[in-house]
């Protein structure tokens, strides 16, 4: 078979899969989320099965524990959640008012002099930006909530995403056997490969990361929660989640609690640092002992790249494409360091007319680190 003819029917296959995402988007979420969780734990199964379990025993255990943590998070968390939630929703408009008048006050007279603008125009235009930035609100807000719960109800995900994740950590090694011999026998180790370091940068990533995301926002709402912020619990549990994206769960979680400070404890500087102080230890903590122990130099994703697939997949196939978007710029960024070794040892890169051998030539000490 020629080298185009292969080309052809992978670049089909990848076609039928994005047809398939695209069509199925509605259905898909409950099976995201097991097929990430057996992800998450074949690791722990396997050290269960090396102490002596079987895998049915490690799978049953595993689920048990799962199921226990999650009533109990039930029964506790989310109540206090939730309240706290609606709370936010409902003081969010009060808070953007306070935050107007409050600039109001600081820029009477100088802003509208700078602006060589009269000081009511200058009010009315901030009072139109405020209003808007409340309309953007709550439009994002009910997007998120038409694009996510809305789609598959939370019995669905209740209910099917831990059979899912079941079965399919149950049968982790049989599937990854079975797709093994399904490989080209000309590629076969070279597709092996890719697979290893495809594990190791979703590993790295979805698990390390998925972990760190765990602890910072457990961190964040019980420390925001200890020094008496309104909405701590809230603001750590949504840090913590968006820590998923490098940098991205600090500063916004930082923006909105110092915020909320400002207001709730007007004048209380000392607060007002203890809220700083919190992501600040969190922050510390993250970057020097747990991101080099749970994270390393494993993932080689660029945070740009991270926040591009993000906007990229979520436009193209809503919340489902969210879920998938960090696994699959993980497989994209191997594929393309994969493309480049390959083009810096052809003669498209090298020439025709040297020798090639590589006591003659040396590759960039770039080649394979991009």
């Amino acid at each position: 078979m020629t080298v185009q003819r292969q080309a052809l029917i992978w670049l089909g296959a990848i076609l039928a899969l994005v047809v398939c995402l695209w069509l199925f988007e509605h259905i898909l979420l409950p099976f995201i989320v097991g097929f990430a969780a057996a992800y998450f734990l074949d690791p722990l199964a396997d050290r269960l099965e090396n102490w002596g379990l079987s895998r049915l025993a490690a799978t049953a255990l595993i689920t048990l524990a799962l199921i226990l943590v999650l009533v109990a998070t039930v029964l506790l968390v989310v109540p206090v959640l939730y309240n706290q939630s609606m709370a936010l929703v409902e003081a969010l408009p009060a808070l953007i008012r306070e935050a107007r008048g409050f600039m109001l006050d600081m820029t009477r007279g100088r802003l509208a002099h700078l602006l060589g603008q009269r000081s009511s125009d200058v009010q009315a235009a901030m009072t139109d930006a405020t209003g808007g930035l409340l309309n953007w609100v709550v439009s994002l807000a009910s997007s998120i909530w038409s694009q996510g719960l809305a789609l598959v109800s939370i019995l669905s995900l209740v209910v099917v995403a831990p059979v899912i994740a079941f079965y399919m950590l149950l049968d982790w090694d049989r599937m990854v056997a079975q797709v093994n011999k399904l490989l080209p026998r000309d590629h076969a180790d070279t597709v092996r490969q890719i697979a290893i370091e495809m594990n190791m940068v979703l590993a790295g990533f979805v698990r390390g990361q998925g972990t760190l995301c765990l602890f910072l926002g457990i961190f964040y709402a019980i420390g925001l929660s200890i020094v008496g912020l309104k909405f701590g619990l809230v603001i750590g549990v949504v840090a913590g989640i968006l820590s998923f994206i490098p940098y991205m769960g600090t500063i916004s979680g930082l923006a909105t609690a110092i915020t909320i400070a400002f207001f709730q404890f007007t004048g209380d500087y000392l607060q007002i640092g203890l809220v700083a102080a919190v992501f600040a230890v969190g922050n510390f903590i993250e970057g020097n002992f747990l991101a080099p122990k749970l994270v390393g130099d494993k993932v080689r994703l660029h945070p740009v790249w991270i926040m591009f697939a993000l906007f990229a997949f979520g436009e193209l196939f809503g919340f489902v494409g969210l879920l998938l978007a960090l696994p699959l710029a993980a497989i994209m960024g191997v594929l393309v360091r994969f493309a480049v070794n390959r083009y810096l040892q052809s003669t498209l890169y090298l020439g025709i007319t040297r020798d090639h051998s590589p006591e003659n030539y040396d590759l960039p000490e770039s080649a394979g680190k991009l």
